[in-house]
Parts: C-alpha cells; sequence; structure tokens
C-alpha cells in the first residue's frame, strides 16, 4: 500500500468516528428515562414505581363445587299436549301456524271427515229408531191397560225402547267424541285447542289427508312455556356434585348478559354409554317467554359441599391469546406474567382458579392496567 492510499484511509476512518460519536451524543440527549426495564425474559417486568399498582394476595376460601354443563331449552313435558285427530279426512282450512299462540277451545283445523259424517248418519237411525220404538211401547201400554195385550208382551216393548234409547247414547256420545256436534250434523269437522299454550310442532298442511289414529302422528304439539326444562349433560366424575334441588344458574348465547336461575328437579339413573354422562334436568320459570324450546344453555351448578378454592379478584385476571394470565410478584418492583387456568364457571368478583400460583402469592389487582401502563413506557 502507498502513501497516498494509506493517508486516504486514515482520514475516512476519522470522519466516521466523528459521525458516531456525534449521533451518539444526539441519542443521550434525547432519551428520556422509562418506568419499565426491558429484560431477556419477556414475561418478566422490572417497574420503578410499584406502589402506582395494588396487590393482592391469592387465598384459599370454603367455596361451593361448581359444576359447568352444557344443554338445550325443552317444553315441559307434564305442561305439553299432542292433538290428534279423531276422524280421517282431508284438511280444507289450516288456521295457526308452528309458533303460533292460541287459546283454549281455538279452531286449529278444518276438515271434510267421512268418520263423521258416519257418525252423524248413525246418530240420526239411531234416533229415528227410538222414535219408534217409543210409540210401539205407549201403543202396548194402552192396549195393556184394557186388557187386550199380554204382560210379556208389553215388557218386550219395554226392552226395545230401552234399547233403542241406549243406541241413541252411544251414537250422540261417538259424534262428541269425533269432534261433531249432535244438533247440528254436518260432515266438517272443527279440530280445536284443547290447552292454551304455543304451537311447537306441527305434522300437517293445507289440504293434506288426515289418516285414522292408528297410523298417524300427532297433528299438533301445543305446550305451555312459562315453565320450561333445561336438559344437560353432567359426565360421571361431577354427578357426585349435583343433587336434587340445587340452584343452579343458565346463561344463553341469545342473553350473553342475562343470568337466568332454576333448580335441579331430576337426575338420570341411567347414563349414555358414548358419552358417560347422565341427563339432569333443571326447571325453570319463563314468564316473559324468553326462553325458547331448542335454545342452546350453559348451566353452572352449585354444589352444597363447601370445599376449599384458591381464588383472586377477577380484576388480577387478564384474557390474552385464549388463556388467562397473572401478573405475579418476585420482587421488589419485579412482576412476572403467570399462566392459570380459572375453573369453569367462576363469576362474580373474584375467581377460582385451579393451577397457575399458590395461596399467599401476591398478583396485581388490576391486571388490565398494568398491562397497558407497562406497554406504554416499555
Amino acid at each position: 500500500m502507498n502513501f497516498a492510499t494509506s493517508y486516504r484511509v486514515l482520514v475516512l476512518s476519522t470522519l466516521l468516528v466523528a459521525i458516531f460519536a456525534t449521533a451518539s451524543c444526539g441519542n443521550e440527549t434525547q432519551a428520556a428515562p422509562t418506568k419499565t426495564e426491558i429484560t431477556l425474559d419477556p414475561n418478566l417486568f422490572r417497574v420503578e414505581d410499584q406502589k402506582s399498582f395494588k396487590l393482592v394476595q391469592a387465598e384459599t376460601r370454603q367455596l361451593p363445587t361448581q359444576v359447568t354443563a352444557n344443554g338445550t331449552v325443552t317444553p315441559d313435558v307434564n305442561r305439553t299436549i299432542h292433538v290428534t285427530s279423531m276422524g280421517s279426512g282431508r284438511v280444507l282450512d289450516l288456521k295457526v301456524r308452528l309458533g303460533d299462540s292460541v287459546r283454549k277451545g281455538q279452531t286449529l283445523l278444518v276438515i271434510s271427515s267421512p268418520d263423521l259424517a258416519s257418525a252423524n248418519a248413525d246418530y240420526q237411525k239411531a234416533r229415528a229408531d227410538e222414535d219408534l220404538s217409543r210409540k210401539a211401547l205407549d201403543r202396548a201400554q194402552l192396549l195393556y191397560s184394557r186388557g187386550a195385550l199380554a204382560e210379556k208382551d208389553l215388557q218386550l216393548a219395554q226392552d226395545a225402547e230401552e234399547k233403542a234409547k241406549v243406541d241413541v247414547s252411544t251414537a250422540e256420545q261417538k259424534v262428541r267424541v269425533i269432534g261433531g256436534d249432535p244438533a247440528h250434523p254436518d260432515a266438517t269437522l272443527n279440530l280445536r285447542a284443547p290447552v292454551a299454550g304455543t304451537i311447537v310442532e306441527q305434522n300437517v298442511a293445507g289440504f293434506e289427508g288426515v289418516k285414522s289414529l292408528d297410523n298417524t302422528p300427532n297433528l299438533f304439539t301445543i305446550a305451555d312455556l312459562s315453565q320450561v326444562w333445561v336438559l344437560c349433560d353432567v359426565f360421571e366424575n361431577d354427578l357426585g356434585e349435583v343433587h336434587l334441588g340445587d340452584v343452579a344458574e343458565i346463561r344463553l348465547n341469545a342473553f350473553p348478559d342475562r343470568v337466568f336461575h332454576g333448580k335441579v328437579a331430576d337426575i338420570s339413573r341411567v347414563l349414555d354409554p358414548s358419552t358417560r354422562s347422565a341427563k339432569v334436568r333443571i326447571v325453570m320459570s319463563n314468564q316473559d317467554g324468553s326462553l325458547r324450546p331448542g335454545m342452546f344453555a350453559t348451566a353452572t351448578l352449585r354444589s352444597r359441599t363447601l370445599r376449599p378454592h384458591l381464588v383472586v379478584p377477577a380484576t388480577a385476571i387478564m384474557r390474552l391469546h385464549d388463556k388467562d394470565w397473572v401478573f405475579v410478584q418476585e420482587g421488589p418492583g419485579q412482576f412476572r406474567k403467570t399462566e392459570v387456568h380459572v375453573e369453569p364457571g367462576s363469576s362474580g368478583d373474584f375467581s377460582q382458579l385451579q393451577s397457575g400460583i399458590s395461596p399467599g402469592q401476591s398478583v396485581v389487582a388490576d391486571a388490565l392496567q398494568f398491562s397497558t401502563e407497562v406497554a406504554e413506557n416499555r
């Protein structure tokens, strides 16, 4: 290397050193002190002003065990009526549809029924036969009173009249059972609602044929939805924590901000062999009609037995990336973000923890506030 080349290298090196020195001085002048110290561990945070964050200790409390189960809203079977037609025929007019509310005695559909027409004809014949038998009895009584008729003949006339009355009564009852009115003979059958409620099932449409009872499903199902059931599947391992009369909290996807309450009315004695779960029936009041059959429900059942549970304030838990976290104090001004597992169904001011921390450990009372401030100052 000659002298000229060496000189140029020396000058260039001097300029670079000067530039870097100037940049370093500028950065030192603009830099501001931060409250959070950057560490190699992404879950470890150091803060200068620890007093600005309230700390609480995880503690053990005697609380009822909570069991969470999924279920669906169903009508109360004791308040459900299956409506069928006692006479076959063809639908002339469909008055109601699935989901309609009906009153007791309201017409559901009109059927042109040959069965009703035949029953009315039998009733009219029975009445004609009874009328003839009554006249024959009157004539026999008159002849017997004048000595022109034997007593056994009178008894035969009386027997015929009694049998005719029975036939009339039977034919009249048949007309009423099918749904007709003996006083107004007609082949048109009006199928009426036996109770008030809501149509929760419909198996007939307009102008369809209605068959006899032995080979047709119910035409409608009417349910009184002022009280409903929630049928839940409780796994075998949790059945020991569920008892008759236990209070249950019900949450619905349709009303995420509301909590409904009911009581356990029945626990199935048989397990589903495929899921190893038993059906638990929860009875609930539904006066406002918010609960609709078929809704998906999540039930939280609280056992009567008190057991120790680790709890922290609900605000101490932060939900992030589908996991629950708390900030545990490891030393003065030093906190570690720790994953915890919250027991299903925890609600209210405190959350129950299954694992993650131990009793007595100090955690930040407001995890969201701590996380926000640390992120801004880091």
